[in-house]
């Protein structure tokens, strides 16, 4: 094969490379189907702040079971950088934000629980979630069959992400509200937090 042919193939395959490897790693940070935020209530207010609740979580208060609603407990990890679990927004004096995922034959998901400053920023990143950004999606699942919902706890925020499995493409969608409500749950570990600053 003469040179006049090699280098403008060599050149071709170079460029189709470098454009799928753009592909592959520049997609667009999918967002949930649908998304409901809740900012913080009086229940919370003894927790509005850091300062009156100042242990660091631990993911044991969180994830100790191996499952939740039917619901695998695939991995779990603390993030000391709360950006590693948001693209598009910030979350201000965040602290920690401790991450798990979960699955079934039909679904995936994860939860999620960001530790900020006070009771404003809490509400300040649920108020953001609905705009712009969200949190990195941590399991494959379909975001365009998906349910999010996110909440202020005082000084906390929990997301749920739930959505169809991959292996469930083509299928009827199953019910994504079970495993919402279940995997919301988790979020329930912030009571004794409530009942010990009271």
């Amino acid at each position: 094969m003469s040179r006049r042919v090699v280098i403008p193939l060599a050149a071709a395959v170079v460029a189709v490379c470098g454009v799928t490897a753009w592909f592959l790693t520049h997609r667009a940070d999918p967002r949930p189907a649908s998304y409901s935020g809740e900012p913080t209530s009086a229940m919370y207010a003894v927790i509005d702040s850091r300062q009156r609740d100042a242990a660091p979580l631990s993911l044991g208060e969180f994830f100790a079971a191996p499952a939740v609603g039917g619901l695998r407990k695939l991995t779990s990890e603390q993030l000391t950088d709360c950006s590693d679990a948001l693209w598009g927004i910030d979350a201000p004096g965040c602290t920690q934000a401790l991450r798990a995922t979960f699955a079934s034959d039909q679904v995936a998901g994860e939860f999620v629980i960001f530790n900020l400053p006070d009771g404003h920023a809490a509400d300040a990143l649920v108020a953001a979630l609905g705009r712009s950004g969200f949190v990195r999606q941590a399991t494959p699942f379909d975001a365009s069959h998906s349910r999010a919902q996110a909440r202020a706890l005082g000084h906390y925020v929990t997301v749920t992400w739930v959505g169809v499995g991959p292996s469930r493409a083509g299928d009827p969608t199953p019910d994504l509200l079970p495993p919402l409500i279940a995997l919301d749950s988790l979020g329930h570990a912030i009571q004794p937090r409530v009942i010990a600053a009271t």
